[in-house]
């Protein structure tokens, strides 16, 4: 904006990844009736079946080459920082949300310690989480504040110091090999800089990390159905054909 004008520079509707997942999660060839669309043809005249009308659910998943550039913080903002994308698709979404997380690259713990520091906003959902978590057979460790939050609330917890308030700190337990899963939800300026290292530490050590209660709760789920799986041999595969519910 400049002088009260509005001014263009860029018009970009991030399509080029989207139509293709649509089209392999639907088996409809979304850019072939787009362009017959164009072209004067009328929608109507198309069979767009309805998407999980089968029972399938889709999950894509960003890739990011955080790994190959140390000292970079994985932190998301405004640009685009993802190199590709993968799809996790089954008759649930815990299901293909597990397969989403393997095909990028994050291979989900089904024992271990789960390391919780959340705002408090998220403390009564993060409890809910470790409650989970304990339930499958993990160990919970906790920054001061969550700690206090989950004693109280009757989840067995162990209390680790964060980084300023000196060693042995969390980081210190991330990096030799006590933790399994990070969940760190921050709010403000100050925090997110005070949480850097824990980002560090989990993208050094291939550690899955998360930092919204929603993708935590993803995770979990995912968490849980891999558990029960593995009694009956694993994750089933199908080919993409398999799911689809229609072709134009």
């Amino acid at each position: 904006i400049q002088d009260n004008n509005v001014f263009i520079l860029e018009v970009n509707p991030r399509a080029s990844r989207t139509v293709p997942f649509v089209a392999k999660a639907t088996g409809i060839q979304i850019a072939k009736v787009a362009a017959r669309v164009m072209a004067g043809e009328k929608l109507t005249q198309f069979e767009l079946a309805d998407f999980g009308a089968n029972g399938q659910v889709a999950v894509k998943e960003a890739v990011f080459p955080f790994a190959r550039f140390p000292g970079v913080d994985i932190i998301l903002g405004p640009e685009m920082k993802s190199t590709g994308e993968v799809m996790g698709i089954d008759k649930d979404f815990a299901h293909a949300f597990a397969k989403s997380q393997l095909g990028a690259g994050t291979m989900l713990p089904d024992r271990g310690t789960a390391f919780l520091s959340v705002k408090d906003e998220d403390k009564e959902a993060g409890c809910e989480l470790a409650r989970r978590l304990q339930k499958l057979g993990f160990g919970i460790m906790a920054t001061s504040g969550t700690e206090r939050y989950l004693d109280e609330n009757g989840v067995i917890v162990r209390r680790i110091n964060k980084v300023l308030e000196g060693r042995p700190h969390c980081v210190d337990a991330i990096k030799s090999g006590e933790v399994q899963l990070i969940i760190n939800t921050t709010e403000g300026a100050q925090a997110i800089a005070d949480s850097f290292e824990i980002r560090q530490s989990a993208l050094t050590g291939n550690i899955p990390h998360y930092t919204t209660v929603s993708g935590a709760a993803a995770a979990i789920s995912a968490i849980e159905v891999m558990i029960t799986d593995k009694v009956s041999g694993g994750l089933e595969v199908a080919s993409l054909q398999s799911y689809s519910t229609a072709s134009a």
